[in-house]
């Protein structure tokens, strides 16, 4: 794989975004870190950098305008290129309260890391993705952002009800078919992934799958290179509808 490919993923340092840093640095890309926290990235950084991975460090809280600014801006002065964006950073609230009784402030907090978190990353960085030959743009989003399936009471996703959490990755979806269809002249997908029911800290780690079968269905579509795929969500059966 060629060493000079850049790869940047928000949500780095543990679950998803950690078992996706090692397989994409273990593919031969170099992968730049976004971590909030860098004391704990600190840690998760190290862990790779033993393994003499080509992996690197940013602080980025993407949540805040001007953090993910000075992200941007940190990348632009170390790499010319970005050839993958991987929106992985995701929140969740207590699930366990009702949509009457989530507060609005709860409900806000979800947006601006679910929703409006992708869209200024992508928003700061496509300045860098443009200069790549062939980039993408994989969204992490949720099946349960699915309007089509959370309607659906014979099935387990139409059963659960997450008001903030669910409606922050309903409209994250509609902002991923907005950005496809803006980039499509550019040929720059932007893939939505619900990446399976994954051990991670978002659901007590009560998932079924690992999060390294979660980087390999990202790796699948993040190098597919397909601009048909682009606008579309995938899980990890094939396309979601939404």
């Amino acid at each position: 794989m060629d060493s000079n490919k850049k790869v940047f993923i928000t949500g780095a340092n543990k679950g998803i975004g950690f078992a996706t840093t090692k397989l994409f640095a273990e593919k031969g890309y170099q992968v730049w870190m976004g971590v909030r926290n860098m004391e704990r990235g600190a840690k998760a950084h190290q862990l790779l950098k033993e393994q003499n991975l080509d992996v690197h460090l940013v602080q980025i809280d993407i949540s805040n305008d001007e953090s993910v600014a000075e992200a941007a801006n940190y990348l632009g002065q170390h790499i010319k290129q970005l050839d993958i964006l991987i929106n992985n950073a995701g929140l969740a609230q207590d699930l366990s309260v009702s949509p009457s009784e989530e507060s609005l402030s709860a409900i806000k907090k979800q947006y601006e890391v679910n929703t409006f978190g992708p869209v200024r990353v992508t928003q700061a960085l496509l300045p860098l993705l443009k200069k790549a030959p062939k980039a993408s743009i994989i969204m992490l989003s949720s099946i349960v952002g699915s309007l089509t399936l959370s309607s659906d009471e014979s099935i387990i996703y139409g059963q659960v009800n997450f008001a903030g959490y669910s409606s922050s990755k309903t409209a994250l979806n509609a902002l991923i078919v907005a950005f496809a269809k803006e980039l499509k002249p550019y040929g720059i997908p932007v893939i939505a992934i619900e990446p399976g029911h994954i051990k991670t800290d978002l659901n007590g780690n009560t998932g079924t799958e690992t999060p390294a079968s979660a980087a390999k269905l990202i790796a699948k579509y993040a190098l597919s290179g397909d601009i048909s795929n682009t606008g579309k969500f995938f899980g990890p059966n094939g396309i979601l509808p939404w």
